[in-house]
């Protein structure tokens, strides 16, 4: 049976990613599906660099996350924009989750056969959209497969009240975009 890992690139205290990314999650379970939501501030891992995995293997919390990944089938994502891209958080994830751990491992088989949804939170009038630009483009050459349809939400300090978005109707998009998800999982793995 499919499962979701619903993650976002913040690690900031009531971060608008990370409640996007919870009630895109709601929208998958209410489909039905499986999903596991964590928070990166719970993964702390070094920058990656290839002298400390050479020196130490890799790091205890980038294999967790790793272990993750490769445990889901799908992939529910929230970044906030850092100067039109995605968080170094998020990419540091990224970066260590891709390294084989053994010699007989597949490059990138943290990301093999993954579909995701991607979506935003920003203080911007944008949304995040451009740094969503960049997350596409990142894990789609990784070989996930990215579904066409994001989220983004501008003017965040505004948009949120109390750990929930204001307008209706960008919750039911959210919403919308977890269920999105679950429903192509299902056609896919249960099939």
């Amino acid at each position: 049976m499919a499962k979701i890992l619903a993650f976002s690139g913040s690690a900031r205290r009531d971060s608008y990613n990370q409640q996007l990314v919870k009630l895109a999650a709601r929208g998958a379970q209410d489909a039905g599906m499986t999903v596991t939501v964590i928070n990166l501030a719970d993964f702390p891992m070094p920058i990656f660099c290839q002298d400390i995995e050479q020196d130490s293997g890799m790091p205890e919390h980038a294999a967790a996350f790793k272990n993750l990944l490769l445990d889901h089938q799908g992939l529910l994502i929230a970044s906030p924009e850092y100067n039109s891209a995605y968080s170094p958080l998020l990419l540091n994830a990224l970066d260590w989750a891709s390294r084989a751990t053994s010699k007989d491992e597949v490059p990138l088989s943290a990301y093999k056969d993954k579909v995701s949804c991607i979506m935003a939170a920003s203080p911007g009038a944008l949304g995040g959209i451009r740094g969503l630009s960049s997350l596409r483009l990142l894990l789609s050459n990784m070989g996930v497969t990215v579904l066409p349809q994001q989220v983004t939400i501008s003017r965040a300090y505004s948009s949120f009240a109390q750990g929930r978005l204001i307008e209706e109707d960008k919750s039911t998009q959210v919403m919308r975009l977890g269920r999105q998800l679950a429903t192509i999982l299902h056609r896919h793995y249960e099939d």
